[in-house]
């Protein structure tokens, strides 16, 4: 018997329990964090600054919005619902998560407290949503999104988390490989998107012709830290400070920064200029492609991905997307369908090619030769059952997110349109922030004082005056 103590900072307390790993929870935090910032700022400025200038107040809002509504909804119901106690094959059961007991005991998986595992699926949730928006930008009543975030949240995005990452799910115990959210972010927020901006009708027709970003460097912020907030995306996946971990965010910029290049290099081979726009496009595009395969998957298949993932997408959004008469139909102000769906399937198709059988292992932390063993490798291993069976499930995972994702969708977009009109007003699409939230982006040539807000101002009267009269400033 050994008389080796821990150092005094690593003993066990009331406070850190001897299941608690310090570095696992650290991490599992700041990842979480990197992951929030994607959101709020990122994808805050990235929508309010691709836009047309008269829409960059409300398309930053969106997503502001949506990111506090998931939360205040994922501790209510959502988190329980997406990882708690099994209800049926597809779902847990609703309940809050705000008892401190239950905050400070052990996750599900991993050596981590509750409160940690709820905060980082929550980051998770919330850019989910905000991928949606980037949808329906331009046009969509912002009291019906205030209706669509915690509605689709509940019943749409709480059922493909519980299936495909909860470990008594369905499609969890099938065996499929979503690393980081392949499916149940980028394929689920891609199609739920397409789906919501089917519903909601187009932007005016000027704005569908022309809708030049009002700053294309702010775009450019944002889509940084969208890039980089990635590495607590995929690196915070195995809940622990591993190889597998440091693997992962590594193969995401590889791939990321590939399917860039290869976005740029078509755009400058067919249209004659490399496109800042398109270069962005085909950054997410990677980002979105390597994220179910993250950290199993080698190094070479990365690239090989990055440069699927900058071709393909950009085949669907270049060509294919001007000649099927659905994708023509619908305006997806933010191209999610290919940027999110197409490049989420694409990048779970390949995970059943290219999982490595011994990554997979160190991911899933099980030995079961019959699971997780890519395509590729069950040819080169003698093992193409399992090969073909892995290929299969992947297969399976897209058309069962797909089928709930245009079923629930399109339940509650009808549903809210009971209530409240889904698209804008005519004339509050003509005019944009100042007629929907009476603010504007930019005080430019004298715009300050005519778009001075008269909302929340200390000189203001209250309440304030009837839309026909006018309130007195100080």
């Amino acid at each position: 018997m050994s008389n080796f103590t821990l150092p005094q900072n690593l003993q066990p307390d009331a406070a850190s329990p001897d299941w608690l790993n310090k570095g696992d929870n650290a991490w599992q935090l700041t990842a979480a964090t990197m992951v929030g910032l994607q959101s709020v700022p990122g994808l805050v400025i990235l929508y309010g600054s691709i836009v047309k200038k008269k829409w960059a107040v409300n398309s930053a809002f969106m997503a502001l919005y949506a990111f506090a509504a998931v939360l205040v909804c994922w501790v209510g119901w959502g988190y329980r619902m997406a990882f708690g106690d099994k209800f049926v094959h597809f779902l847990g059961m609703p309940n809050v998560s705000l008892d401190a007991q239950y905050l400070i005991d052990k996750a599900f998986l991993g050596w981590l407290p509750n409160a940690t595992m709820i905060y980082f699926q929550f980051v998770f949730a919330a850019i989910t949503l905000i991928l949606i928006a980037g949808a329906l930008l331009g046009r969509m009543n912002f009291l019906a999104w205030m209706l669509f975030v915690p509605l689709w949240l509940t019943f749409s995005y709480t059922i493909t988390a519980y299936s495909i990452w909860c470990p008594d799910g369905w499609l969890s115990k099938q065996g499929i490989i979503d690393y980081s959210g392949g499916y149940v972010i980028h394929l689920s927020s891609g199609v739920a998107g397409f789906t919501a901006a089917y519903w909601v009708g187009p932007r005016t027709t000027k704005d569908r012709e022309r809708f030049p970003p009002n700053n294309i460097l702010l775009m450019l912020a944002g889509a940084g830290l969208l890039w980089l907030g990635w590495t607590g995306f995929n690196g915070g996946d195995p809940y622990t400070v591993s190889t597998d971990a440091s693997l992962a965010v590594l193969n995401t910029h590889v791939c990321t920064a590939t399917s860039l290049l290869t976005w740029l290099m078509l755009d400058i081979i067919f249209f004659g200029k490399p496109s800042v726009i398109g270069a962005t496009q085909g950054m997410i595009t990677g980002l979105v492609c390597i994220t179910p395969a993250a950290g199993v998957v080698q190094g070479w298949a990365a690239i090989l991905m990055g440069i699927m993932s900058g071709s393909i997408p950009w085949y669907t959004m270049m060509v294919l997307h001007k000649k099927i008469w659905l994708l023509k139909q619908v305006d997806d102000t933010m191209a999610v369908f290919h940027t999110h769906a197409v490049a989420g399937s694409l990048g779970g198709i390949l995970t059943g090619v290219f999982a490595v059988p011994k990554l997979s292992r160190l991911f899933y932390l099980v030995d079961n030769w019959q699971h997780y063993t890519g395509l590729f490798y069950g040819f080169q291993m003698g093992r193409t059952t399992a090969g073909f069976k892995q290929f299969g499930i992947q297969i399976l995972g897209i058309v069962y997110v797909v089928t709930i994702n245009i079923l629930v969708t399109s339940i509650i977009c009808l549903l809210i349109s009971v209530v409240v009109p889904l698209r804008l007003a005519e004339d509050e699409l003509q005019t944009g922030d100042d007629a929907i939230h009476g603010e504007e982006a930019y005080a430019l040539w004298g715009d300050g004082e005519k778009y001075e807000s008269k909302m929340n101002s200390v000189y203001d009267e209250f309440p304030p005056a009837s839309k026909g009269g006018e309130v007195e400033m100080a």
